[in-house]
């Protein structure tokens, strides 16, 4: 590291200019927010800069208090085992490992797959046991923070969110169609749906231009503009360190391929700084910040070499987004109303732990209260039916001086938020997004706090990371260990950002039948997304959606799993419940509910047996079990405090009359209040 530094000081001219540009770069850290309202209303410019191909277990699974490799309640495979244990075709388990290298962040990794096909292999229909063979290795790669400190200190500075996923199971240009138009032209006009990176000329809305008809300024800022390859295509030269990589993909619009300068989807969407004469891309952006001409909306793609895409190194990318921050932040009045949102197109082929939320295909592989035509691909030749998404957690860093404080923010979130963060903020709606997107997906206003006044540390300096060359190498293709271990989290937990989740999964059983049902629901005020799996059938897993306010059911049939009931239900921030029952004995219930106004767990026992029945309750966060009585046809209540373990809970119930009766509540009880990450994440 230090002969990088020594390096990048070369070039640019000496210790002062390395010193000027880590000062520069505190400001975003130190610059109070601005605003009248204390609302939203007061972010009067949205940035946003999305970069290239990283999963979230690949960049953060081992940062501190995020749901990363310490995740207490990981999916379990149909293989019995957790979801780290990722298997090769010859059935060797693959853990997570970090790749032997003296500086790994400055790495050429390895790309691997990920188009729809790879995507959908590793998915396996929700199984998510297929990612080796799907993508190699080399998927379970990651980083840490000594690998990448410029982005695990944003993290600390700022907001991460943790439960942000890509929007499509596959490449590049759908997910930034997502981001910039909302969908892939899943209804099927327009030239959609677009599958690939085709890049064949499309005709359905973009946001931008919605922004544009409602008198809202925008802009995309890029090095390369009106540039085109010979095959017609824009930002793909030959010098990495300027051409954009394609990733300006409103360019793929019909209305933009045919506009004219001097119209706005030209001057805004199509000029780089390739048509300013001695000017680069960051001095436009300055100048833009410094004059008080930063649009309301504005859009970053960055060149090839500094968008993180594997094999570009990690460090190319941090000192890119340094100096993206520096140009927000010369102008304090400006960035101290300013909202940076920084996020990764989609997961390349790395590996992610959490089974991304997913529409049914039909009534067989789950149930959803809003409408999923628009989410479920239905197949075509070289393309095989399934979700288009959501696909993988990537990453999402919060910057703005209303998410200072190191926080996770645990919301479910995909591209399509970033457009309903724009319409929360400028009432610019987007019919594109589709009605089971809004029911499962955040609009991100979670991760801000409009009364916050405190700054956070200051940011490490990049300057080491500056290229040492403007040349491509080699891949950089790890070795995988012979044997593998568990990788750990950092020790330590962070603040959590207020949710508005509270999720319950109700079990019933009918003896008579030997079926046992299912209610889902993510309360009053948000709708959540549940993957139910079965320890004992293989037709599962299976996949509801409850929206806002509303509950839906399913029920199974024990003759499949004989004779006994063995489901999982795994929902937002952690939730889960399991329920473990006998055909056709009549027994106990136990239900459970979020308290939101004393932070505590409600749980409400029933019996529809013949007999009493003693069932004890045991917290895995701490203190004595205790037991209840509970008589034929009587209902028992008891409150189990959460004060001691902030609010999280995991809560198992059996009983003496069967000892095939379990029932588990795991989760966080939501009150209005910021909290803590979950102590039960395992740590170094």
């Amino acid at each position: 590291m230090d002969l990088n530094r020594r390096r990048f000081i070369q070039l640019v001219g000496g210790t002062a200019a390395f010193t000027a540009l880590s000062g520069s770069i505190a400001r975003a850290a130190s610059i109070p927010a601005a605003g009248t309202t204390g609302t939203l209303q007061d972010i009067e410019h949205i940035v946003v800069l999305m970069q290239e191909n990283r999963s979230f277990d690949h960049y953060f699974g081992a940062m501190k208090g995020v749901r990363g490799f310490g995740d207490p309640r990981p999916v379990t495979l149909p293989s019995g085992k957790s979801v780290w244990n990722q298997t090769d075709g010859n059935k060797k388990v693959v853990l997570p490992f970090r790749p032997q290298s003296d500086d790994l962040g400055m790495e050429f990794l390895q790309g691997l797959n990920h188009d729809w096909a790879g995507g959908h292999k590793a998915f396996n229909n929700g199984k998510y046991d297929q990612w080796v063979p799907a993508k190699g290795a080399t998927t379970m790669a990651y980083l840490t923070r000594d690998d990448i400190p410029f982005h695990y200190a944003l993290a600390d500075a700022f907001t991460i969110c943790d439960a942000y996923h890509c929007s499509f199971i596959g490449a590049t240009d759908p997910n930034r169609y997502y981001m910039w138009t909302g969908h892939t032209g899943n209804d099927g006009t327009g030239g959609g749906p677009v599958l690939n990176n085709a890049e064949a000329g499309y005709g359905w809305t973009t946001y931008p231009e919605r922004l544009e008809q409602a008198g809202v300024s925008w802009k995309i800022y890029q090095d390369i503009g009106d540039g085109l390859d010979a095959a017609g295509s824009w930002g793909w030269i030959n010098d990495a360190y300027r051409g954009n990589y394609g990733d300006n993909s409103v360019l793929y619009f019909n209305s933009y391929r045919n506009a004219q300068p001097g119209s706005p989807l030209y001057d805004k969407a199509r000029t780089g700084t390739n048509a300013k004469a001695g000017q680069g891309f960051f001095d436009i952006l300055r100048a833009d910040v410094q004059a008080g001409r930063l649009p309301q909306v504005s859009w970053i793609a960055a060149p090839e070499a500094f968008s993180e895409h594997p094999n570009w190194p990690a460090n190319y990318g941090a000192w890119y987004i340094a100096q993206v921050l520096d140009a927000l932040t010369s102008n304090p009045d400006v960035w101290a109303r300013t909202a940076l949102f920084i996020t990764y197109d989609e997961n390349d082929g790395f590996f992610d732990h959490v089974v991304p939320p997913y529409a049914p295909g039909s009534a067989a592989q789950g149930l959803s209260t809003a409408a999923t035509s628009l989410d479920y691909f239905p197949g075509k030749t070289g393309y095989v039916a399934g979700p288009y998404g959501l696909g993988p957690r990537v990453p999402m860093l919060v910057v703005s001086p209303w998410s200072t404080g190191g926080f996770t923010c645990s919301e479910t979130f995909d591209h399509t938020s970033v457009i309903r963060f724009m319409e929360a903020r400028f009432g610019v709606h987007e019919p594109n997004i589709s009605p089971w997107r809004r029911a499962v997906c955040g609009d991100l206003t979670a991760a801000f706090d409009f009364t916050r006044t405190g700054t956070p540390a200051a940011l490490p300096p990049t300057a080491a990371y500056y290229p040492s060359d403007k040349a491509r190498h080699p891949d950089f293709v790890p070795t995988v260990p012979a044997v593998g271990t568990m990788p750990k989290q950092e020790p330590g937990a962070k603040p959590t950002r207020p949710l508005k989740y509270a999720p319950y999964v109700d079990g019933s059983a009918n003896a008579g039948a030997a079926t046992f049902a299912l209610a889902f629901s993510g309360g009053p005020q948000a709708g959540a997304q549940f993957l139910v799996t079965a320890a004992n059938r293989t037709d599962g897993p299976w996949t509801y959606t409850a929206e806002a306010g509303r509950s839906i059911a399913d029920t199974w049939n024990t003759k499949y799993s004989k004779g006994l009931t063995d489901l999982t239900v795994y929902g937002p921030n952690g939730f889960l419940r399991a329920f473990r029952n006998p055909g056709k004995q009549a027994g106990p219930e136990a239900t459970a509910r979020h308290n939101a106004a004393t932070g505590n767990l409600d749980l409400t026992f029933t019996n529809s047996g013949s007999g009493d029945t003693h069932l004890t309750v045991t917290s895995a966060y701490g203190g004595q079990p205790t037991t209840v009585t509970v008589r034929p046809g009587e209902t028992v209540q008891r409150t189990i405090d959460l004060q001691s373990s902030n609010r999280w809970y995991d809560v198992s119930v059996v009983s003496d009359t069967s000892t095939s009766f379990l029932r588990r509540f795991a989760g966080h009880v939501e009150t209005g209040a910021a909290g803590v990450t979950d102590p039960a994440i395992i740590t170094g």
